[in-house]
This record gives structure tokens, C-alpha cells and sequence, in this order.
């Protein structure tokens, strides 16, 4: 990472952006009575937490630190950061310790996960919800952290940030759509870039409905990684997706385990009365063996996804890839399938 570049990137002006138009009354409800966190300022203090899988050396950290401070942050290191117990980033209890510490700390402002892997769904049950409830912050994270992220959507209610972790490589793209909706409370329209005049490089940036899946349709964004998301199925710490607009992604999953965990959730009943459905990035999902008449991932995703009656995409640029878009977990907004897009409805921060 080229730490200069990133400064030089991240401290570029701050715009100011218009409020998205009016939409319907329904979501003005559900956007109104969501609880808001505090919108980011240059200075405040934000937690740095590891909740799954540790890093494997210091000089990682200070790299972190270095990113959150071009931000214009302070980083505040939790308590068990360099902890270590096998594959995980200290002991269940420590990590759930630490993030109670950091909702409850007055002067974090934000919370970032340093890194994804593993773990995250082990602590949940320790997490003190009712210290997180009373203390709304923005959370932001990737891969793993969906199963805080879906916690907090169904113990927490309030917005969370499914976007890079503090140890991803913060591209300009990312970040300004972090600033966008962390610091100006801005309500972005999560459109692919073209970033390229390329037209075989443009085929990774471009969307696809799937099947019948046109249309328009507004809703509250709920989901993050498919593999961490099908394993709480069942638990206590999944939300009420009734209504919602289901954001997906993965890595390194082969088409049989995704056709798995797709038919695993339309028969748990969390696909049924979706309003909308958007699968990002499939990063590496490729059976790595020969197997003669496979479906491809572009046939189970219509097998599951295209027959629901809700306008539905595949292709968004989020997942596990450089300068993904964060998107608002538990925010309001609007899906155009034919459009591929996602246009965010209402400020998530005050």
C-alpha cells in the first residue's frame, strides 16, 4: 500500500452532495424511525477490533493506523487487538469484550473491523445489547463481519457499513463513497464504474438481471456475505427480511455450495417476500475440479433468483475486490434491476 497515495487520496476535499429525491411513504416510515448513528468529522476517534481472524504481524496494524489517520481519524487500538488463540484474534469473550468497550466508550465515534476471516459469529452471544442499543455507531466491515452486521440489524436496530475493512486497500472509489455516507450524510446511487474503454475488460463491471427480474422497487438493504449469512439461519441474531432488499457476495465458493446455501434460504422462507435482491461479486466461485454439464453461476443464480417476481441483479461491485461500494446495512433504498443500481433513500447518519 503506498501510503502517500492513499493520504493524497482520502484528504481530497470534502463536496457537498444533494439529498436524493422523495420516495415513497413507506420507506420515509421505516427511514424515520431507524435509529441514526453520528456522522463522522475529521478528528474523532474510532475503534479499531478484530472479531475473527487475527493478523499475522504489528507492522499490519501500523499500516491500518496509518490509513485511519489519512482519513482524518484517530485510531483507538481495543484492548485484545494483538491477541492471538489458534486461527481466531484472541479468546471469544476477549473479542465480544472489546466491541462492548468500544460502543460504550464515549469517545469513539465509529467502529472498524481490521480484517475478516473467521470468528465473527462465535462471540455474538457474549456482546451486551443493551450497552450496543443505547450507544448506535457506525460499524464498518466486510466478509465475516456480516454476522455482525446481521446482529446488529436484528438486536441492534440501527445502520451498520458493509464496506471495506480498515486493513483493505482503500481505493479512491471507496473512499469517497465512505465520505459520501459517513461524514456528508450524502444518499449515493451505487452504479458500476466503466473503467475502461476496454469491452472484453468491461465485462466484470457490467450487471445482469436475472431472469425475470425487472423493475423498480424500494426497501430496507439487508444481507452481506452468503456464506456467513446462511450460517446464522436458525439463531437468534438473523433480522425479519420480510420487505427487504437481500444484498449478496462470496469468494472462493464452487456453483454446488452456492446452489447449497441459496436453497437452504428459500427454504428457511427469508426469499419469499423480498421486495428486491442484488448479488454482487462471486469472487473465484469456480468448481475447481472437472465436472462435465455443470451449471455455471450464472444458472444457479436464475434457478433461485430469477423466478421470485422482484426485481432482481447480479454483478453490483461489492464483495471481495478492490474499491467495492459500501453499502448502508439496514438503510432504505431503491433497487432498479434493469438499471442495475441502487440508489441509497435517506441519510443514515444525523
Amino acid at each position: 500500500m503506498d501510503m502517500n497515495t492513499t493520504r493524497r487520496q482520502i484528504m481530497a476535499g470534502l463536496a457537498a452532495l444533494l439529498s436524493a429525491p422523495s420516495f415513497s411513504v413507506a420507506a420515509a416510515a421505516d427511514a424515520k424511525a431507524a435509529r441514526k448513528p453520528s456522522r463522522l468529522r475529521v478528528g474523532d476517534t474510532v475503534g479499531l477490533i478484530e472479531p475473527a481472524s487475527a493478523s499475522d504481524e504489528p507492522f499490519q496494524l501500523q499500516l491500518v493506523e496509518e490509513a485511519i489517520l489519512a482519513m482524518g481519524l484517530k485510531p483507538k487500538r481495543a484492548a485484545h487487538l494483538l491477541d492471538r488463540y489458534g486461527y481466531l484474534a484472541g479468546q471469544d469473550k476477549d473479542r465480544a469484550a472489546d466491541i462492548n468497550a468500544m460502543f460504550a466508550d464515549k469517545d469513539i465515534k465509529a467502529i472498524f473491523a481490521v480484517r475478516g476471516g473467521w470468528g465473527s459469529a462465535r462471540l455474538l452471544p457474549y456482546l451486551d445489547w443493551n450497552i450496543i442499543r443505547a450507544n448506535p455507531k457506525l460499524l464498518t466491515g466486510f466478509s465475516d463481519i456480516t454476522a455482525l452486521h446481521m446482529a446488529i440489524a436484528a438486536k441492534g436496530g440501527f445502520v451498520t457499513l458493509h464496506g471495506p475493512n480498515a486493513g483493505s486497500a482503500w481505493g479512491k472509489a471507496s473512499w469517497d463513497m465512505y465520505r459520501e455516507i459517513a461524514f456528508d450524510a450524502g444518499t449515493p446511487t451505487f452504479t458500476n464504474p466503466m473503467g475502461t474503454e476496454d469491452r472484453m475488460a468491461q465485462r466484470q463491471w457490467r450487471t445482469r438481471v436475472l431472469g425475470s427480474g425487472k423493475g423498480k422497487a424500494q426497501g430496507k438493504l439487508l444481507g452481506g456475505n452468503l456464506t456467513v449469512l446462511t450460517a446464522l439461519v436458525g439463531t437468534p441474531y438473523l433480522p425479519d427480511f420480510d420487505g427487504a432488499i437481500l444484498f449478496l457476495e462470496d469468494v472462493d465458493e464452487a456453483e454446488y455450495r452456492i446452489d447449497r446455501m441459496l436453497t437452504q434460504l428459500g427454504q428457511a422462507g427469508i426469499l419469499k417476500n423480498l421486495k428486491g435482491l442484488v448479488f454482487g461479486q462471486c469472487t473465484d466461485c469456480v468448481n475447481k475440479g472437472t465436472s462435465y454439464g455443470a451449471f455455471t453461476l450464472n444458472d444457479v443464480l436464475t434457478q433461485h433468483l430469477g423466478g421470485l417476481g422482484i426485481p432482481a441483479y447480479q454483478g453490483a461491485y461489492f464483495g471481495h475486490i478492490t474499491d467495492q461500494f459500501t453499502l448502508p446495512v439496514g438503510g432504505i433504498a431503491e433497487i432498479d434491476a434493469d438499471a442495475g443500481t441502487l440508489r441509497l433513500l435517506a441519510p443514515v447518519v444525523v
